[in-house]
């Protein structure tokens, strides 16, 4: 609160603080009053009781105010927190984000925050859906798997990507000649393998054509499984690239991912399921 909020507040306190010096004041004068003049005592203690009443009242409205105050204080501390842990994600995001992205990351990023703008508690904006339409104007003359629209309602996938500092951190012969930006392409895109399976994992019916209901089945089998439930998940069937393959550099990519904790793997049937971690 700024100090003319705080000139604000303190506006109608003071009022109020007035008002009440104003009323001892009146009381004082009617205990003068009933000692010279005993005939009128009746209606001097009325008009004492009515005036000592309206200031209970006022002391009620003090205490009532300052209570807001209190009750407003645990729940701006938490904005604030919310906000720097945005802050720090987003610095994180932006800093290593594959710079044929950056433009339209910065251009989607701008156009979600003015939107927001208007709101009195903004909640934190999605940047998984701004990074995920930037990889798509990047790869939009390249074959690569359809992101499923947005469900309402429902969770992006985490794209949680890596720093400098992890890749340097691994061993040579893990990293090989992995790049900060193949790697952080690659987690987009399994992101939305991971989108899509779960747009087909709560897709009615209706929606799909016979042969995407039969994947939508056996999906959700997996997606019901003790170790899967409730996060994201692609299948290694999933991977067609075009930023991640299975080839040599594509099976490197992965080691590197479940290295550094961005996905953990089980098998379930007949598929190898890689379920991804939420972002820290």
């Amino acid at each position: 609160m700024d100090a003319a909020d705080g000139d604000r507040a303190a506006s109608p306190l003071e009022d109020v603080a007035a008002a009440f010096k104003s009323r001892v004041a009146e009381l004082q004068d009617l205990v003068l009053a009933r000692s010279m003049f005993p005939a009128t005592a009746l209606p001097d203690l009325a008009s004492v009781d009515a005036s000592v009443t309206a200031m209970e009242s006022q002391v009620q409205a003090i205490r009532r105010r300052l209570q807001e105050e209190l009750d407003a204080i645990p729940k701006a501390k938490k904005l604030v927190n919310r906000s720097l842990r945005q802050q720090e994600k987003l610095q994180h995001m932006l800093g290593n984000l594959p710079s044929a992205m950056r433009e339209d990351f910065m251009a989607t990023h701008l156009e979600q925050s003015s939107s927001r703008s208007s709101r009195m508690l903004p909640e934190c904006f999605d940047s998984s859906v701004s990074i995920s339409k930037a990889n798509e104007s990047h790869l939009k003359n390249k074959e690569e798997p359809v992101a499923a629209p947005r469900k309402k309602g429902r969770t992006p996938a985490p794209r949680w990507y890596i720093s400098t500092e992890e890749l340097d951190s691994l061993s040579s012969y893990m990293r090989g000649r992995l790049t900060l930006e193949k790697v952080n392409i690659a987690i987009n895109e399994v992101a939305s393998y991971a989108d899509a399976n779960a747009h087909l994992v709560t897709c009615p019916k209706k929606k799909l054509s016979e042969d995407t209901w039969e994947k939508a089945l056996e999906l959700r089998d997996i997606a019901a499984n003790e170790a899967v439930k409730g996060n994201h998940f692609f299948l290694e069937i999933d991977i067609k690239g075009p930023g991640l393959k299975l080839d040599n550099t594509g099976k490197a990519i992965l080691t590197v991912l479940r290295h550094l904790g961005r996905f953990h793997e089980t098998r379930i049937g007949h598929h190898r399921v890689f379920i991804l971690s939420k972002q820290a």
